[in-house]
């Protein structure tokens, strides 16, 4: 039986989701990860399948793409390749703005990838990515996910370590601010000291730590999420006194933080999902502030655990004590203005 939709009207803006078709080009190996289990059934996940997910009850009026390796170009050079993508979700944000697919503003704006390992050689390919965003590019991620245990990770298991404190990656960091670009930070929870010195050697640049910084409960973290819990707390209080950083809420039903949800059969409720998150999610609001909190699908990826409809029910259970000013926030207005839709 479905969970009835609680609050519908709320307005929803859904920062960070994926756009892909892994029938035609899978970009992971190691297919018996867990973290490919999860995300098995959205092999194809585009416009009609993100707007089934958006109209399954729940008053999305707009979301953000987040890059995640598709439709870059075929040839050309490599660095200008990831461009590809964002002139896919930018033709599927100029689709679901016609109107004709219903009132959901999906694409609204677009986060893309280019390598800041270049150097200052990045400010040509995020120009690329500006001509080619519609006027809807918003800036870019780069991914920084490590850990010493490749079992944590599995397929995305593809860096070294300290990529946001290298010289080279920081050359190429200081040409967003200047082009009006935000950098969306995806790293692990033993790593977010690194994030704390980035953010504040670029207090002009807007850094969105995404997924509450990962916490961790897989490989030889397994079992260890409590005992941890006060060192990733400790650490997001850090990060949020620089005041260029703002949080995304969510990524905690992915294999990475490995709650007794994720998997589970039969699927578990929003009562319980909302038990499992709440202390990280809390946490960031009372170190952040509702203005600088923005709740997130990562849709498909999270539907290891759960619906769409049921993670926003999720959502809405947590912050049910919320005023409704800080709903607002939450909710929509803070990915409005980060990502300036």
């Amino acid at each position: 039986m479905p969970e009835a939709i609680l609050e519908p009207e709320l307005p929803i803006v859904d920062p960070h989701h994926h756009l892909w078709d892994r029938r035609i080009n899978p970009p992971y190996d190691s297919p018996d990860h867990p973290f490919m289990t999860a995300i098995e059934p959205a092999r194809r996940y585009l416009l009609d399948e993100l707007l089934a997910d958006t109209r399954s009850g729940h008053n999305v009026v707009a979301t953000v793409f987040v890059e995640c390796g598709a439709f870059y170009r075929a040839d050309g050079p490599p660095e200008l390749r990831p461009v590809g993508e964002t002139e896919f979700v930018a033709g599927q944000a100029a689709m679901s703005a016609s109107g004709i697919y219903g009132p959901t503003r999906a694409c609204a704006g677009i986060v893309g990838r280019a390598d800041l390992l270049l150097g200052d050689g990045v400010k040509a390919v995020l120009e690329a990515h500006l001509r080619a965003g519609g006027g809807r590019f918003r800036g870019i991620r780069n991914s920084a996910s490590w850990d010493e245990d490749r079992n944590v990770l599995g397929p995305l298991h593809r860096l070294e370590a300290g990529l946001y404190l290298r010289d080279d990656f920081r050359a190429g960091f200081r040409h967003l601010a200047p082009l009006g670009l935000s950098f969306d930070a995806w790293l692990l929870e033993p790593q977010l000291p690194d994030l704390i010195d980035l953010s504040r050697a670029f207090p002009d640049t807007t850094i969105v730590l995404d997924h509450v910084g990962t916490p961790l409960g897989r490989g030889s973290y397994t079992g260890k999420l409590a005992e941890r819990f006060p060192t990733w707390k400790a650490n997001i209080q850090d990060l949020a006194k620089s005041p260029n950083v703002v949080v995304k809420l969510g990524g905690l039903a992915m294999a990475f933080c490995n709650f007794p949800s994720f998997l589970a059969e039969p699927r578990a409720p929003s009562e319980q999902l909302a038990e499992e998150w709440r202390p990280y999610i809390e946490t960031c609001i009372e170190a952040f502030g509702p203005e600088r909190c923005m709740f997130e699908s990562n849709f498909p990826v999270d539907m290891g655990s759960c619906s769409y409809a049921v993670l926003w029910n999720t959502f809405k259970r947590i912050a049910a004590g919320a005023s409704v000013a800080e709903k607002a926030a939450l909710f929509s207005k803070t990915a409005s203005r980060v990502y300036r839709l």
